[in-house]
């Protein structure tokens, strides 16, 4: 669609960057995306992402991304059978649409009064093989080259030198959790196990060489990765938190890692199949499944 958006020849003038903003804003679920009123009803708001290099593998999948469209609009019943709808939005794995505010854009609304505020918010990328993991910790820079985003683009960032994303407002070097990862993993764990990961990467106060921990960060240590590494699931766990802490601190918030969706055929001409459509099916069950037991009041 955005090429078919760059070939159009209209007979009048056209602001060809705002009609492109315009529908990445709409069709991601970033515009029109408001919770139906409802009296009892709990508001969850999630977001995916895209695939990510579709130029090695053009039938790449995101999981975060089918469970948050598959998702959007349902309404659900809680682990204490109380009802709740979801919505989400999927977003771009670029790091120029970071840098624009393309995270705070999308969960301001639903971090402030009004008819899309959210009553709890998580979000969901591809993470680990065969598990689910609650990230205990988001940290605040980026360390992830040489992986390059959708765009080929760099973060800048490695994980001798991370660096701060570029419009970040003020926070710590890491964001803990909110969401109650004990009732989580406590009740969700299959067909996926769901564990709660509390690896961090730091460089500690004092030093200059990065650490990996087991055991979240110390005190006065600069962030090199969050339990998402150093890339944009990590960012966009840091980025919403950052936002939900200073709008809405009492609301419930962190970041879920799906396992890796596999199962595509061995003949690359085939462009789906049963395994991976069961995987992909399972995958959004469970994310359901989580989101039921998170989004429970306490």
């Amino acid at each position: 669609m955005t090429a078919a958006l760059a070939r159009w020849q209209p007979e009048f003038t056209v602001d060809r960057a705002a009609l492109r903003a315009r529908f990445e804003d709409a069709s991601r679920g970033l515009t029109d995306n408001a919770f139906r009123t409802a009296p009892g009803v709990r508001r969850i708001f999630i977001s995916g992402f895209d695939p990510f290099g579709l130029d090695a593998e053009i039938r790449r999948a995101n999981p975060s991304g089918s469970a948050a469209l598959q998702l959007n609009g349902r309404r659900v019943t809680l682990a204490d059978g109380s009802p709740a709808e979801i919505r989400a939005v999927v977003l771009p794995v670029r790091y120029a649409d970071f840098d624009a505010g393309t995270v705070e854009r999308a969960f301001a609304p639903h971090l402030t009064a009004g008819p899309a505020a959210a009553d709890i918010i998580t979000t969901v990328s591809q993470g680990y093989p065969g598990i689910f993991t609650l990230e205990d910790w988001a940290g605040r820079a980026r360390s992830a080259d040489p992986y390059p985003d959708n765009a080929r683009a760099l973060s800048g960032g490695t994980r001798e030198h991370p660096v701060t994303a570029p419009g970040l407002g003020p926070g710590p070097e890491f964001i803990r959790t909110t969401l109650p990862a004990d009732a989580v993993t406590a009740a969700v764990q299959t067909p996926y196990p769901v564990l709660l990961n509390s690896d961090v990467t730091e460089i500690p106060a004092g030093g200059t060489a990065p650490v990996d921990r087991t055991d979240g960060p110390t005190p006065g240590s600069r962030a090199v990765a969050g339990g998402g590494g150093g890339y944009l699931s990590n960012e966009v766990a840091y980025r919403s938190n950052r936002l939900r802490a200073e709008l809405a601190p009492n609301l419930p918030g962190g970041h879920l890692h799906t396992p890796v969706l596999t199962g595509l055929p061995a003949d690359p001409q085939v462009l789906t199949g049963p395994e991976f459509e069961r995987n992909e099916s399972a995958i959004t069950a469970e994310v359901r499944a989580v989101l039921e037991h998170a989004a429970v009041p306490r």
